[in-house]
């Protein structure tokens, strides 16, 4: 596959003007108040596993509206606390999966909370087990363009404040120390993990890798790939819809967030990536703040990027961190 976007010199100081709305910081606040006033309980229950190097939770906690999330919580076993916590989100169409499935956060010593993404759980994986209970307008399939008509019904409204909310769970469970909690995730994981960052103060880090939902506006136009498909699809169908769907999606732009991150940072990128184009990685990278942040650039890589390899740099980063 050759590269399509631009050079990795240009990337490095690739700096787009992004649509950012005035009432952006605003919108978040009320819409977070919002779930934290619903409030909601923390449940966790302790499952009978053939683990035996740790302790496997099956949590219930309360996301948007105070609506019930699942979510899998792995702590080590001997090893006393309070620990480090690594808060990951998954990628689009998983679910949380079988609580065998991700092991290499705790095996490092880390409580590793994953988080079920709403109504998703049925495209590859061991499934999802959270439904999302809003309905929706005219959609392509997908979740993409679901309550695109506005940020306020817009899907990814209610996942980012899960994404908050699970943060709050994972800092008011005994064992963990509140205070040294990373965010991660690959894909839309890392999308997830980029809107936490820039919503909840006094993260230790965040670890988004091959991260998606980035400058919309671009990757809908230079990618021939789902999801940023989806959204072009609509586009084609709803003549004349352009302007009220970017203003919608920039509520939700990675970059947007990027620009209010206050944690250290450890972004990855594929030069060969056609779901998520490298630019619009960079366009995220490249507005966060803060002078602790790096990038992982797989030259010869499409979406799978650095794989395991990855794994192992972030696993470096997060032990003088977290």
């Amino acid at each position: 596959m050759p590269r399509f976007d631009l050079s990795l010199p240009e990337l490095r100081s690739y700096a787009p003007e992004i649509r950012e709305p005035e009432d952006f910081d605003a919108f978040w606040a009320d819409t977070i108040g919002m779930a934290r006033e619903a409030g909601g309980e923390v449940v966790l229950e302790p499952v009978d596993t053939a683990l035996r190097t740790v302790d496997v939770f099956d949590v219930t906690f309360p996301g948007f509206s105070g609506e019930p999330v699942k979510a899998w919580l792995w702590m080590p076993r001997g090893i006393e606390g309070p620990l480090p916590a690594i808060v990951e989100y998954n990628g689009y169409g998983g679910g949380r999966g079988l609580p065998h499935e991700r092991l290499a956060w705790a095996s490092a010593g880390y409580a590793h909370l994953f988080m079920d993404t709403r109504g998703q759980g049925s495209a590859w994986g061991g499934g999802g087990a959270t439904a999302d209970p809003h309905g929706t307008g005219p959609s392509s399939p997908g979740f993409m363009t679901r309550g695109i008509d506005s940020p306020t019904t817009y899907y990814y409204r209610r996942v980012f404040t899960d994404a908050v909310r699970a943060v709050d769970a994972v800092r008011g469970i005994p064992d963990i120390d509140a205070a040294r909690v990373a965010v991660a995730g690959g894909s839309q994981g890392g999308g997830i993990a980029l809107a936490a960052a820039g919503l909840v103060p006094g993260l230790r880090a965040v670890l988004p890798d091959v991260p998606f939902l980035c400058h919309f506006e671009r990757a809908v136009g230079l990618t021939d790939r789902d999801p940023y498909q989806e959204v072009a699809r609509y586009l084609s169908v709803h003549r004349g819809a352009t302007e009220r769907v970017f203003d919608t999606l920039s509520y939700f732009d990675g970059a947007n967030f990027a620009a209010r991150v206050s944690a250290p940072s450890l972004f990855s990128v594929a030069l060969q990536d056609l779901t998520c184009p490298p630019s619009t990685v960079f366009a995220a990278y490249n507005r966060v703040p803060v002078a602790d942040k790096a990038i992982e650039v797989y030259d010869f890589n499409d979406h799978e990027g650095g794989g395991p390899y990855q794994w192992a740099a972030q696993a470096a980063f997060a032990a003088s961190r977290v």
